[in-house]
């Protein structure tokens, strides 16, 4: 079908409307990308989509990641006049509370809203792992008789999103792994928020991206049909590499005032919002959509419908077809666990003496053989975070059905590309690092908590135990500062089946991200508490792994590598001490309160805590008159049972805070 220049224009020009009109209305927000780019959300939306606003999660849709998310009135906009069930009342509410146009994208909250965006550079990440999912869909599922799924990812980026250093790693990345279906498509306006772009930047985008591996275009992105005939070639390609066009844009047009300028990035247009809107001929009614535009998006949407139902028709045929395939498609975007997932783990020998990161290896292995949509990943440490899932391949170019993902030494990026996968709806992903290193992902980790993804993070090295290394690699403060992101579990478990139930716990919880954080060093198998309440004790967070004998006096409360001290301690302490092991706060927290209650009563406050890293959170169990083993300093380079003997993290250690509480 030709494309409707005239139609869509004055579609460009509504669409500049509306985002004035509600940039104008609440005094914030961002005019620069939705005016700028307008052109390009008309052709995307108004002709060259393949996508179903009746249906916003369809499987073979193309997705759209805005990863400028600061530009959100670009998306609203074009959803709306799509036909998505995005009313024109709620373009009018941008920015206020409770409505669905928040100020950046959030995934869940609007339909057709791809991935939460805002932090520049991570709608580039996201979409690299939705293309990643994509390929491994293809393998996975399509056969020579039926293709259910061939869609595209297009990302529209700006100056900001391919500075940030994640947008480069995830980019490196999908130019290696040969990520074809993905269409990265760069708003190229010489603008950032506080200058011109060339007071920062001056390397040739381009080439940098023809360097990752890309197919390179540039194009005017205000002529549609130069810009149309740039993504049917994009989305045509043959060469086996992901596409990526420059599409040059004049910021904030249609305000003359800040047009092409710093100013325009901004709401700094606003003001300006009565004399541009006479300048572009709309009319005096504020938010509005003419008639004729109206009947053209009307008309589109049947067209996307009918192409839909083409498809519907294929993919009913398959599942007939394809029964163990289909079952195995839903169990994805269903996000089903086998209910017996725990069952598939056998005991660990009782004189077991494992790191809690090879005894993750041993539990992941079964959980993939249970679980076969699960994918694990590492930064170039699987060697170290032994989560490679043996005899599951490795995804290549020629080989996406790999489940290993060999992500490089990039852990921002891989933090990104996991979150995409979550995004696209049909594998569970996991990746790892060293847990030192979880900065360099944190952003990504805050924004799979904020989204709700179910993002598992295997993160070892966990403690001043990692010994030698020293002190930048002995994250003392990280897991205390990990465990405050809200809607993050982090669990840091004692030995091997604690292990077990916390490798459970992650692959059960579906509404947000789990971290799990594992030992380098040997932990004693704690053969003194029963299998089964160290694994149930995990995925509750918290469990008595000590019955005080006769009245309780104390209780010392432990976690990950230090509950074997608390159990030695309390041994000497005195027959009235309860040993608490406590590998998950926040898990804890969730239980009933009754629970809680028996494993902590409140008439017991002479309470001890101990933990080899920052004492400041433990305080909210112990009470402000308890007594906190732990490590407020950097770590030593030594041997790791000698630094922590060093920083007091010992058995003696609890008992002298147990006898100071008496």
């Amino acid at each position: 079908m030709d494309l409707n220049t005239d139609i869509l224009t004055q579609a460009a020009t509504i669409a500049r409307g509306l985002s004035i009109d509600a940039v104008h209305a609440c005094s914030s927000g961002h005019l620069g990308l939705p005016l700028g780019a307008t052109e390009i959300g008309a052709v995307l939306y108004g002709h060259a989509l393949r996508h179903n606003p009746e249906q916003p999660r369809w499987i073979n849709r193309d997705r759209f990641v805005l990863s400028a998310g600061h530009g959100s009135m670009f998306l609203y906009s074009w959803l709306h006049l799509s036909g998505y069930d995005l009313p024109l009342e709620e373009i009018r509410n941008f920015r206020q509370l409770h409505s669905i146009t928040p100020g950046h994208p959030e995934y869940g909250e609007t339909p057709g809203v791809e991935a939460t965006t805002g932090p520049l550079g991570q709608g580039v990440g996201n979409g690299v792992g939705m293309a990643m999912a994509g390929k491994m869909a293809q393998r996975r599922f399509n056969t020579d008789k039926h293709t259910i799924f061939d869609h595209h990812v297009v990302v529209l980026a700006g100056d900001g999103c391919l500075q940030e250093g994640v947008a480069a790693e995830a980019s490196a990345f999908a130019g290696h792994f040969k990520l074809d279906n993905l269409i990265i498509i760069y708003d190229s306006n010489d603008v950032t928020l506080d200058a011109m772009a060339r007071e920062t930047q001056s390397e040739d985008t381009r080439k940098r991206y023809e360097a990752y591996g890309f197919d390179v275009q540039r194009v005017d992105g205000h002529d549609m049909r130069a810009f149309l005939a740039a993504f049917e070639k994009a989305k045509h390609a043959t060469s086996g590499k992901p596409q990526f066009i420059e599409a040059k844009t004049e910021i904030a047009r249609g305000i003359p005032e800040v047009a092409g300028t710093a100013k325009g990035h901004g709401e700094g247009g606003a003001k300006f919002a009565d004399a541009a809107r006479r300048a572009l001929g709309l009319p005096e009614e504020t938010f509005y959509v003419s008639d004729e535009v109206k009947a053209h998006f009307a008309e589109h949407k049947k067209r996307l419908v009918a192409d839909y139902e083409k498809w519907e028709t294929v993919y009913r045929a398959w599942r007939k077809e394809n029964p163990e395939l289909a079952e195995l498609l839903d169990s994805g975007l269903d996000k089903k666990v086998p209910a017996d997932l725990l069952d598939h783990i056998d005991p660990f020998p009782e004189d077991a003496e494992l790191a809690t990161r090879k005894a993750g290896s041993a539990v992941i292995q079964p959980i993939a053989r249970a679980m076969p949509l699960l994918i694990s990943g590492s930064a170039d440490l699987h060697g170290s975070t032994n989560n490679y899932l043996q005899e599951a391949g490795d995804f290549k170019p020629e080989s996406p059905e790999g489940r290993n993902i060999r992500f490089g030494i990039r852990e921002h990026g891989m933090g990104a590309i996991l979150n995409g996968v979550a995004y696209d709806g049909i594998f569970r992903p996991s990746g790892a690092t060293f847990l030192v290193f979880s900065d360099y992902c944190r952003p990504s980790i805050r924004l799979a908590a904020l989204a709700g993804l179910p993002v598992t993070y295997i993160f070892t090295h966990d403690s001043v135990g990692v010994g030698e290394d020293g002190p930048t690699h002995q994250p003392v403060e990280m897991v205390s500062s990990l465990r405050l992101m809200p809607n993050l579990d982090v669990i840091r478990p004692a030995d091997p089946e604690e292990t077990a139930g916390a490798f459970v716990a992650a692959m059960e919880r579906t509404d947000g991200p789990t971290l799990l954080a594992l030992t380098r060093q040997n932990l004693p198998n704690l053969n003194s508490i029963p299998v089964e309440n160290r694994r149930q004790g995990a995925r509750l967070g918290a469990y008595i792994a000590r019955r005080e004998k006769g009245s309780l006096t104390h209780i010392i409360l432990a976690t990950g590598s230090e509950v074997q001290h608390a159990l030695a301690a309390a041994e000497q302490a005195g027959d009235g001490v309860r040993v608490v092991s406590m590998p998950s706060t926040s898990r804890f927290d969730r239980q009933p309160e009754a629970y809680r209650e028996k494993v902590l009563p409140s008439a017991c406050r002479k309470r001890v805590a101990i933990e080899a890293g920052a004492t400041g959170g433990w305080y909210k169990y112990t009470g402000m008159d308890g007594q906190v083993v732990g490590i407020d300093r950097f770590g030593l380079s030594a041997p790791g049972a000698t630094v922590m003997s060093e920083l007091g993290i010992k058995p003696e250690s609890i008992v002298e805070a147990v006898k100071a509480l008496n």
